[in-house]
């Protein structure tokens, strides 16, 4: 079975600075909305920003390779070109990052490019890449 796309709902607290970020930030084609939420296209997967005035982010890190990664956190795998690009439009936006993109991993199962940034809501998310996506799930070590 081929992978199909995910869905999942957030909480905000400002749509409209959820929009800017998604639509505007990511690039994210904006689907249905509605006063209280947005759908969004993540790379092909639909996101919905639901607004919660309330939304406060959770701050739970767990040490994962020398970082404090942020939990809960959502995101993408993209191809390395496309991680890199988004990489590059984060960086000119001035996003500010919790974990700056570098390799995670380097010369390990499981070798990855990652990066961590918070939406205006405080929402963690990674983007990640693999130069070999075999990795993606590798268990044993690399030949």
């Amino acid at each position: 079975m081929s992978p199909r796309p995910f869905h999942l709902a957030f909480p905000v607290h400002d749509l409209a600075a959820a929009r800017a970020f998604y639509g505007g930030v990511l690039g994210c084609p904006e689907g249905r909305s509605s006063e209280g939420w947005i759908d969004f296209d993540l790379f092909g997967h639909q996101i919905v920003a639901h607004l919660d005035p309330a939304a406060q982010p959770v701050a739970v890190v767990n040490p994962v390779d020398g970082h404090d990664v942020p939990v809960p956190h959502f995101g993408v795998v993209l191809a390395m070109s496309d991680w890199e690009a988004l990489a590059g439009r984060l960086q000119a936006a001035g996003v500010r990052f919790g974990i700056a993109p570098h390799i995670r991993f380097r010369g390990q199962t499981g070798e990855q490019a990652t990066m961590f940034f918070q939406d205006p809501s405080g929402n963690a998310l990674e983007f990640k890449a693999f130069a070999d996506d075999q990795q993606l799930f590798a268990k044993e070590p690399r030949p």
